[in-house]
C-alpha cells in the first residue's frame, strides 16, 4: 500500500466529495419535494393526475439511473435540448429519488389510522389543520427509516455520474486507477470518502427517530 499516494490525492477525493455531496443535496431535495407532492396525489386518489404518477414511479423505478443518465446526457442533445453534466445529474436523481420518496411517504400517510382524521375533524379542526397537525407528524415519523434508506440508496447512486463525464468521487479513482494502476490505494480512498459522508446520516437520523419515537409521535 503506497500511503504516500493516499496522502498526496487527498485533496482531489476532497474536491470530488464536495461535488459529489452538493449534487446529492439537490438531487435529494428535488426528490423529496416531488416524492412527497406524488404521494398527496395517490393518497387522495386525485383523478387523471394519480395515473400520471403511477406511470411515472414505474418507469422511474423500473429503469437504471445510468439509462436515464445517458437518454439526458445522449438523447435530449437530440431533441435540440442541452444540459451540462452537473444538471443532467441532478435531474436524473432527482426523477430517480422522487418515486421512491412518495412510495415512503405514501406508506406513512395509509399508516395513520383514519379515525385520527375524523377525530380531528370531530374536534372542530379544519381538514387542512388535521392533516398538518395529526396526520403529518406521525406519517413523517412512521416515513423516517425508509427515507432515511433513500437517501443512502441515492447518495450510493451517484457513482454512476462518471459517466456523464463528471468528476465526481467515482470519476477520479477511475482517473488514478487509469494512470498510475493503483487500484488498491484509489479504491481505499473511494470507499473511505463514501464512509465519511454516509456514516454521519445514519447516525443523526437514527438518533432523531429515536427522540421523536420516545416523544410518542408515530405511535
Amino acid at each position: 500500500m503506497d500511503f504516500d499516494f493516499i496522502y498526496n490525492n487527498i485533496p482531489m477525493y476532497i474536491e470530488a466529495g464536495k461535488l459529489t455531496v452538493r449534487i446529492a443535496l439537490w438531487g435529494i431535495a428535488g426528490a423529496v419535494i416531488v416524492g412527497f407532492i406524488c404521494s398527496l396525489i395517490r393518497y387522495y386518489k386525485i383523478p387523471v393526475l394519480q395515473r400520471i404518477v403511477g406511470a411515472y414511479i414505474e418507469l422511474s423505478r423500473n429503469t437504471p439511473l445510468l439509462i436515464q443518465l445517458f437518454f439526458l446526457y445522449f438523447g435530449l442533445p437530440k431533441l435540440g435540448i442541452m444540459l451540462s453534466s452537473e444538471a443532467c445529474a441532478i435531474v436524473g436523481l432527482i426523477f430517480l429519488g422522487g418515486s421512491y420518496m412518495s412510495e415512503a411517504f405514501r406508506s406513512g400517510l395509509e399508516a395513520v389510522a383514519n379515525i385520527q382524521f375524523e377525530s380531528g375533524l370531530s374536534l372542530g379542526f379544519t381538514k387542512f389543520q388535521v392533516i398538518r397537525y395529526i396526520v403529518l407528524p406521525q406519517a413523517i415519523t412512521i416515513s423516517i427509516p425508509a427515507f432515511l434508506a433513500n437517501i443512502i440508496f441515492l447518495i450510493k447512486e451517484t457513482s454512476v455520474f462518471s459517466a456523464v463525464a463528471l468528476a465526481d468521487l467515482m470519476y477520479v479513482a477511475k482517473d488514478l486507477i487509469g494512470l498510475y494502476y493503483k487500484t488498491d490505494e484509489a479504491l481505499l480512498m473511494l470507499v473511505t470518502a463514501y464512509a465519511i459522508i454516509l456514516l454521519p446520516i445514519t447516525l443523526i437520523f437514527t438518533f432523531v427517530e429515536r427522540k421523536l419515537r420516545y416523544a410518542g409521535f408515530g405511535d
